[in-house]
This record gives C-alpha cells, structure tokens and sequence, in this order.
C-alpha cells in the first residue's frame, strides 16, 4: 500500500471511527466514560510522544539539539495558542474576573465555534500523520492511533457541547463528520507539499511531539486531579499505563508485519 493511500486511510478511517465512538457514547449520554477514556488518551499521547514520534524526531534531525529546541518552542506556541482562545472565549463568555460581562450565554454560538475549532484541530492532526507515514509506515501507524485516542473524548466533548448548544443528535453528528473531513484534507495537502520539501519533516515530527506532551500534560491531567479519590487515581494509573502499553503493543506488531 503506497505511502498516500496509508494517510487518506489513517485520515477518513480515524476521523469517522473517533466521531462514531463518540457519537455512540454521547447518544448514551454516560458522562462516567470520558474520565475513563481521557486517561487512556494521556496514556497514548505520551507513549506515542516519548516512545514513539520523539526518538524520531531525533534520529531524523541532523542535530539533536535543535530538535530538542524545536519541541520546546512548540510547547510554548501552544501554550500561547492556547492562550489566545482563552482570551478571546473572556471576550465573547462570561469570565471569572470580568465584572460586567454579559449574562446572556449564547449556546448556539458557542456550538459554531466549537465546530471551527475542531476542524482547524483536525486539519493539524491531518498533516502531523502525513508527516509521520512519510517518515516511515510503523511511525504513522502510533501517530494515527494516537491522535485517534485523544480524538475519541475530545469528541465526545463536542458532540455533548453541541446537544447543550440547543443542536439535534443528528445535526451534531453530521456537523462532527464534517469536521473530521478536514483530517483528511489536511493530510492529502501536507503529502504534496512534503513531497517537495522533505527538510520540513523532522520539523513537523517535533512539533508533533510537542504537541502530544502539551495536551497530555497541560490539557488532560490537570482534569484528572479533580478526583483525588484513592479508587479513582488507581483507575486512571491503569488506564493511562493501558494506553502506553497499547502504543508499545502496535510498535511490535507493526514491527512483526514488516511494515
């Protein structure tokens, strides 16, 4: 199977599988999961991140020290990308610290700019995983999965926020699908755009990492400490070591096919 046809894929497979796991438990509406399923998504970022995408990175770049400073630098662009919708969401929602803000909370606006936002996300993971396929098959198997396990809660997240935002179950499924399509046409760009410039690519694998370690860290397990529950820190240390074990489980089996 040729490098493009492992991206379209990695990209529309993982795209409709994330929605339809999502769509499946937000139809459910078992808010119990999404703990459960973040600390799998920690467990896969970071296992992809470290085991995975960041030993790429460093034997792909001719000096392993501006990689290292490559991945720092992302880290900090999405701390300031970040950053930037936090204040633009104060703007536009009521925040803590504004005094005068507005008390009307428009719902339906917030489920457009939900939707904008997962699609400019899904975009980016869609030229992360045509990185990685270029660099080597195994490499952008893990990269897939992993963004696929962190997509799968992101998601479900959405989906939820778009049903509160006054969306049907149906239109906030059809709304999902699209985005996920943006997956798809962010990897099939990146594959002709790379093709031309190889250089870019160790690049890209360090700011994949970047971002995997950033989200993980940053966004998911802050969430977890709000259930400092013995019971509940034993589940999520499994299920974070399940997702690591999973990432290390699709290494050797890619290995074993000789892919």
């Amino acid at each position: 199977m040729s490098v493009l046809l492992w991206i379209v894929v990695s990209s529309l497979g993982g795209g409709v599988l994330s929605v339809c796991a999502a769509a499946l438990a937000g139809w459910q509406a078992r808010p119990h999961w999404i703990p459960v399923l973040i600390s799998y998504a920690i467990g896969a970022l970071l296992g992809a991140a470290f085991l995975d995408v960041l030993p790429h990175a460093l034997e792909s770049h001719a000096d392993p020290a501006q990689a290292t400073a490559t991945i720092l630098g992302g880290i900090l662009l999405f701390f300031l990308l970040e950053k930037l919708v936090l204040w633009r969401h104060c703007h536009e929602e009521q925040c803590e610290g504004h005094e005068h803000a507005a008390p009307h909370h428009d719902n339906r606006r917030s489920g457009i700019l939900i939707t904008v936002g997962d699609t400019f996300h899904n975009f980016v993971d869609g030229i992360l995983i045509a990185a990685s396929f270029m660099q080597s098959i195994p490499l952008g198997v893990v990269t897939a999965l992993a963004i696929i396990a962190h997509e799968i809660p992101q998601e479900i997240g959405d989906f939820l926020i778009l049903l509160h935002s006054g969306y049907s179950r149906m239109r906030a499924l059809a709304l999902n699908v699209l985005s996920s399509f943006a997956t798809l046409v962010g990897g099939v760009l990146a594959y002709y755009a790379l093709d031309h410039a190889r250089g870019m690519i160790p690049v890209l694998l360090a700011m994949a990492a970047a971002s995997m370690i950033y989200v993980a860290v940053a966004d998911l397990i802050p969430g977890l400490h709000k259930r400092p529950e013995l019971h509940a820190t034993v589940e999520q240390v499994l299920f974070i070591g399940l997702g690591i074990g999973s990432i290390y489980g699709v290494q050797r089996v890619v290995e074993g096919f000789g892919l």
